[in-house]
Formats: C-alpha cells, sequence, structure tokens
C-alpha cells in the first residue's frame, strides 16, 4: 500500500468537464441533497447534471463549493480505502474539505461548514475579487522581474491589495476594486497559453484578507456548534502548521478554520512544502473535480528540488516513468 499525501482543490475546479460525477444513491450525496432541501437550495444533482454548464448558475458560491465538496470528498473515499494515507492538504475552500477528510469534522459538518461559508460570503459580499498571475516563465522557473513586480505593488498599496494565496508558480492577488484596477494597468501583461494574465477569477471574492473580517465574524457566530475533534490523518493548515491526530487542539482548529485562514494569506506553497518534507510521500494524489492543482504541484516540487525534480522537462519525465509522483483523479 502506497503512502500518499492527497491534495484538495479549492474553488475555480468544477467546470463543464467536472458534471455528471454525482453519484444520486451515494450517502454523502443523499445527505447533501436532504440538507439543501432544509435550506431551499437547488438540488447538486440537477446542477450536476444540467444540460449545459451555465457560468452564472454553477459557479454563484452558494452552488459551487458544495459541489466541489462532494466530488472531493467521493474521490478520499477511494483513495483512503486504496492508499495509506500520511497527510492531507487543500488550497483555500479545500481546507474545509480536508476537515473532513481527515476525520476532524464529520461528512455532514463540513458539508455545513462549506455551505455557510459560501452563504455567508454571498451575503456579506465586497466589491473586491482575486486576480491571479504567474510568477514563474513557461517552464516553470521563477521570473525575479514578476515576483518584484507583485511585492511592489502589495506594498505601495497596503490598504486596496493583498497576497490571498501564495500558490505554487502562482500570486493569488485579492483586493478593493480600485486595487484590482491597479493590478490590471501595472502588471505586465503575461500571455500563456490561451489565458492573459493578470486574469480576474470570476465570482471569487477578496477571500484570505483582512476585507472579509465581517465574514469570519458571522461563521463564529453562525458555526459555533461545529464539533471540531483531532484528526485520524495529519492535517497541514495553510500556515504549514501540522495538526496531528496525537497533538491536535480541536480549539485551534476552530480558530484557524473560522479566523486566520478566512482573513489571513492562505499559503499553500508552504503547506505542500511541508507534507513532501516532513512525510516524503511515495505519491501525491490530487482529487477532483478538475485539475487546477496539477501544474501548481510541479512547480513546487522544482522549486524545492524534490524526487530530482528541477525543471518542467524534469517532472514530465518522473510523471512518465513507473512510478509518476503526482496522480490526479480528474475525470
Amino acid at each position: 500500500m502506497s503512502r500518499v499525501v492527497v491534495v484538495l482543490p479549492g474553488r475555480g475546479s468544477y467546470t463543464e468537464r467536472s458534471m455528471g460525477a454525482l453519484d444520486p444513491a451515494h450517502p454523502f450525496v443523499v445527505a447533501a441533497e436532504a440538507r439543501r432541501a432544509e435550506l431551499g437550495l437547488d438540488s447538486l444533482v440537477e446542477l450536476d447534471r444540467a444540460e449545459r454548464f451555465s457560468p452564472a448558475r454553477h459557479l454563484r458560491p452558494a452552488h459551487v463549493s458544495p459541489l466541489i465538496y462532494l466530488r472531493s470528498m467521493l474521490d478520499v473515499e477511494r483513495v483512503r480505502a486504496e492508499h495509506e494515507v500520511v497527510a492531507i492538504v487543500g488550497n483555500s475552500m479545500g481546507w474545509y474539505t480536508a476537515l473532513a477528510a481527515a476525520g476532524a469534522l464529520s461528512f455532514e459538518e463540513g458539508f455545513q461548514l462549506v455551505q455557510r461559508m459560501a452563504m455567508l460570503q454571498e451575503e456579506h459580499g465586497s466589491d473586491g475579487g482575486q486576480m491571479l498571475y504567474p510568477l514563474v516563465d513557461e517552464e516553470w522557473r521563477l521570473d525575479c522581474a514578476r515576483l518584484t513586480a507583485v511585492e511592489r505593488l502589495v506594498r505601495d498599496h497596503p490598504a486596496d491589495l493583498f497576497h490571498s494565496i501564495h500558490l505554487g508558480g502562482y500570486a493569488v492577488l485579492a483586493g478593493t476594486r480600485a486595487g484590482l484596477a491597479i493590478l490590471s494597468e501595472q502588471l505586465e501583461p503575461v500571455q500563456q497559453g490561451r489565458v492573459t494574465y493578470p486574469f480576474r477569477l470570476a465570482q471569487h471574492g477578496p477571500y484570505h484578507t483582512p476585507l472579509v473580517e465581517e465574514t469570519s465574524r458571522a461563521a463564529r457566530t453562525l458555526l459555533k456548534d461545529l464539533r471540531f475533534r483531532q484528526p485520524e490523518v495529519e492535517l497541514i493548515d495553510g500556515l504549514g502548521r501540522r495538526h496531528t491526530p496525537w497533538g491536535a487542539s480541536p480549539e485551534a482548529l476552530r480558530e484557524y478554520t473560522l479566523g486566520t485562514q478566512v482573513t489571513d494569506t492562505y499559503d499553500f506553497t508552504r503547506s505542500l512544502e511541508v507534507a513532501l518534507l516532513e512525510h516524503a510521500p511515495d505519491q501525491l494524489i490530487a482529487t477532483g473535480p478538475g485539475n487546477t492543482l496539477g501544474g501548481v504541484c510541479a512547480q513546487i516540487l522544482i522549486k524545492n528540488r524534490l524526487r530530482g525534480v528541477d525543471s518542467r522537462e524534469a517532472f514530465q519525465r518522473v510523471q512518465d516513468g513507473p512510478v509518476p509522483v503526482l496522480v490526479s483523479l480528474d475525470r
């Protein structure tokens, strides 16, 4: 049985290609549908089986977050049955999934957390948002000029621009409407594939910044009854801290989840580095939906020169070998 680190995606991972994956008879799906009905929300199965993908409907936070949670949890169930999971990490919203995947929350409590946080983000919306900008070149090596430009703008506009997520070779920047305009005007455009950066993330608020402090305050009240417990599998949070089955504090998990994680930068890069360096897993397994973290994980391997991976070419060479370092469960 191979030793693996499970990597869970966040918002932005559910796309048209993700549709049709939910089994309406699975207990997870049945439980989620019952909870959605109680809240007067659309059926997730009907959304997942819609005739066409509607960004306005499918990417609404109250819909897309639980869709991602369900798909990820279905994958986690299979991975935990087939592998020895030594640690679990998640990107942004993926932290909520990680809590349930590791047993720090039950499936139902994890769903409640995901659903309620998404609804709070809609209720306490801001005029700001998030933008994505690459810090690496086409070979996934650091571009110092881009990094310097990003750091300068964040430093010069402390009330309007923030580091939202450290995401491998990408900066996820969040800010007010004025801050996003500054990014669009002052960052040099970068064309990678069919995407031109900086790229505005659809229906994303200024998450992981002080601009959503109101959401954190509301979450502490609305979700005060969640029963956090020590996880069954090690969790590594967005500060790179390890929450182990023998040493995790349920109250620390609560405070981080409803407080720090909401209003401070989420360092996915650091969380995965800790998992790799502390556990030296045989493989990373990235759950669905989507494959948004495949390249990001590769960039983190390259940055740390792990498993002999020091370039995009070297990563592909390992991937083409008998035991790839990264397995994506994207369908």
